[in-house]
């Protein structure tokens, strides 16, 4: 029989804000301003994850154009982007409703995240949802990033579970990843970059988080 849940594991991006759908945009404009279609399944590949070998579109870009960009002043442009698109930004659906509906049952809650800390920081504050996390595990505490489980064993130690006693909300494939390495339950809910995954694995798989209540465990 499985555990009691004992602490919850929030991914950030794409799962708390919709951050990810925006990154893909700004990237998507880019490969257009340069005649190419940078089609979704593909960037898909480092939804939750950071740029690798097995995709990063910066060298995408550069194969299909055979052109050396500035990436220090591309990215400062594309950067500039994704900022003017965060505005106005919302929780998703069913966010805050599970983050009250842990504090009510007492069960402790932190966000587990490729994204650095100042990133992840930032947003938690602009949300006004600090209050409602524990502790905010990021690449800075464990540089490595999902599939690598170690971000949410990170977590689940800085709450004082194993990794039995934590479910985790995801919305990518690498994310599910991690937490399946860690040995733990995962809800996924996957976003407009995701949907088209195959998420064989999950403990269950939502539309939103508001298709989820904590009471049921």
């Amino acid at each position: 029989m499985d555990e009691p849940i004992r602490a919850v594991l929030f991914d950030f991006d794409g799962l708390i804000v919709d951050t990810e759908s925006v990154g893909y945009e700004t990237w998507r404009e880019l490969f257009a301003e340069h005649g190419h279609v940078l089609p979704i399944e593909v960037y898909a590949q480092v939804v939750g994850t950071d740029f690798n070998q097995t995709y990063d579109p910066r060298r995408d870009l550069e194969e299909r154009t055979g052109i050396s960009f500035d990436w220090e002043e591309v990215e400062m442009l594309r950067r500039a982007r994704e900022a003017e698109i965060h505005e106005g930004m919302h929780l998703l659906p069913g966010v805050m409703d599970r983050l009250e509906e842990a504090r009510a049952l007492g069960i402790p809650c932190a966000v587990a995240s490729s994204s650095p800390l100042s990133w992840v920081g930032m947003w938690i504050d602009r949300l006004q949802l600090r209050p409602y996390f524990h502790h905010l595990t990021t690449v800075d505490d464990t540089g490595k990033v999902k599939p690598d489980p170690s971000l949410f064993l990170h977590a689940a130690n800085r709450l004082g579970v194993s990794p039995a006693q934590a479910l985790v909300f995801e919305d990518s494939l690498n994310g599910l990843r991690a937490a399946l390495a860690g040995g733990m339950r995962c809800i996924v809910c996957p976003g407009p970059l995701t949907r088209h995954l195959d998420f064989a694995g999950a403990f269950r798989q939502v539309s939103s988080l508001a298709d989820v209540s904590l009471a049921d465990f």
